[in-house]
């Protein structure tokens, strides 16, 4: 008697059932690791505004309170203005203050 080798439909069920409950467990740890790099990645780029702001200061004999803008940073102080991965804008405001950004939670 020949028999046929084959996956039963209950087989194939619990695989699917299966790959079900590893994507519901991995999806959002990965959506949660996604915007976590992209919160780091924008502190970065603030304090790398910091910085460039507090270089322009010290060389253009500037104060606290004193208005500084991206146009005073680029290209001299940085490369480029840099953009917030999560699309939030950055502020960079003046001397002696820190850096926002309009995303919340998004801060030095």
């Amino acid at each position: 008697m020949k028999r046929n080798r084959a996956f039963t439909l209950v087989e194939i069920m619990i695989v699917v059932l299966i790959i079900g409950i590893l994507l519901a467990i991995a999806v959002p740890n990965f959506i949660k690791a996604r915007e976590s790099s992209r919160t780091k990645t924008c502190i970065a780029n603030l304090k790398q505004i910091d910085s460039a702001k507090e270089q322009w200061a010290m060389e253009n004999k500037k104060t606290t309170g004193d208005a500084c803008g991206f146009g005073d940073l680029v290209p001299d102080y940085m490369k480029a203005q840099p953009s917030c991965p999560s699309g939030g804008t950055y502020t960079v405001g003046g001397v002696g203050t820190t850096p926002t950004c309009s995303i919340a939670g998004h801060a030095l």
